[in-house]
């Protein structure tokens, strides 16, 4: 399910963002209307003079193991919708967002 390009030294994905979640985690990945998958994540910050965007690459950073400098937000910074970048080992990368599976619809 997980829509994850390769580029030259790391990876790119969509995501949906969701501030003031409650808490901040990645809520795995699903597919939209139009058949796109992304992955959503929720952050406590505010959607606010960046603190939401700080927030998700703070949390993709520990998610997927890699500086908050190899974290970028490529198109998306005002949207829920974005696309990130992340810089590193294109493997290991694909190998840590896969694992972080479909969003559990229980909940």
């Amino acid at each position: 399910m997980a829509e994850i390009r390769t580029l030259p030294g790391g990876v790119r994905f969509h995501l949906r963002l969701t501030p003031k979640g409650g808490r901040d985690g990645i809520d795995g990945w699903s597919v939209a209307a139009d058949g796109a998958a992304h992955l959503n994540a929720r952050v406590r910050a505010v959607p606010e003079d960046g603190k939401a965007n700080a927030a998700l690459i703070a949390l993709l950073s520990k998610t997927l193991g890699v500086s908050k400098s190899a974290v970028s937000i490529a198109a998306g910074h005002a949207a829920r919708l974005k696309t990130v970048e992340v810089s590193g080992d294109t493997t290991a990368l694909c190998e840590r967002l896969e694992r972080l599976g479909p969003k559990d619809r229980a909940k």
